[in-house]
């Protein structure tokens, strides 16, 4: 019986997500060329506001957790946890006032209504995986922008989804050309936990009824720290909080 809910229920959402993508797609288009990059980023946070409710259409709940009051004058530079497509959503509308971008790879920049117009955009950086050399370009390019403009940075240093829930190794290669074109960044882990759960990687339907929660962790001032002292106290942080969740 549950897995007929999640079936008609995915399909109500799945329909309601396409028109979403859709709609703002053109907002987005028409904010950007007639009035910049500010108004573009504003239809940026309703798209996103319109994902993340909307998965109230599955009975899931979502809410954000800020256990440290993060500042607005600075830089900030987001380590999270990565488990599914929807991680990103919850992290741009949740914090919207940063302005997080994203270090993605270059094929989501494709074929995707919103989301691929997004990320041309937005100055996000976009990666190819097999091409070490570009990929730290482009990662550099990003870190110079939010520096310039305080805004924020978010990575997923596991690179790819965890299938499993358990953390995976973090990467120290992104974190660590950001860091450096974005000196003054305070660092804060983000623990994303349960969507995983609702949009388990490669299946289908989403699991209806499941409680995601973002939440964001002890910043940390890197001054003095090696990146990779930086990214062992980030994990730990994110381990601790989705183990006691």
């Amino acid at each position: 019986m549950k897995k007929a809910i999640d079936y008609i229920l995915s399909v109500v959402y799945l329909a309601y997500f396409a028109i979403v993508l859709i709609f703002f797609h053109g907002l987005q288009w028409i904010c950007y060329n007639a009035f910049g990059q500010k108004a573009h980023q504003w239809s940026v946070n309703g798209l996103n506001f319109f994902i993340v409710k909307g998965w109230l259409l599955t009975g899931s709940t979502t809410k954000a957790i800020k256990t440290h009051p993060l500042p607005t004058d600075r830089p900030i530079l987001f380590i999270a946890n990565h488990s599914s497509m929807f991680d990103i959503p919850g992290i741009i509308w949740y914090w919207r006032k940063h302005t997080p971008l994203f270090v993605s790879k270059k094929e989501l920049a494709k074929g995707i209504p919103s989301i691929s117009y997004n990320l041309r955009k937005s100055k996000a950086a976009l990666i190819d995986r097999k091409d070490g050399k570009k990929a730290v370009v482009e990662i550099a390019k990003l870190g110079k922008y939010v520096h310039e403009n305080n805004f924020s940075a978010a990575i997923f240093p596991e690179g790819t989804r965890s299938k499993t829930g358990k953390l995976k190794d973090f990467q120290i290669g992104g974190v660590a050309v950001l860091l450096k074109r974005c000196p003054n960044a305070l660092v804060v882990p983000l623990a994303i936990k349960g969507t995983g759960v609702f949009n388990p990687t490669g299946v289908f339907p989403l699991t209806s009824f499941t409680p995601m929660v973002y939440t964001s962790l002890k910043p940390i001032e890197p001054n003095g720290l090696m990146p990779e002292a930086i990214l062992a106290d980030a994990k730990a942080q994110i381990e601790a909080c989705l183990a006691n969740q």
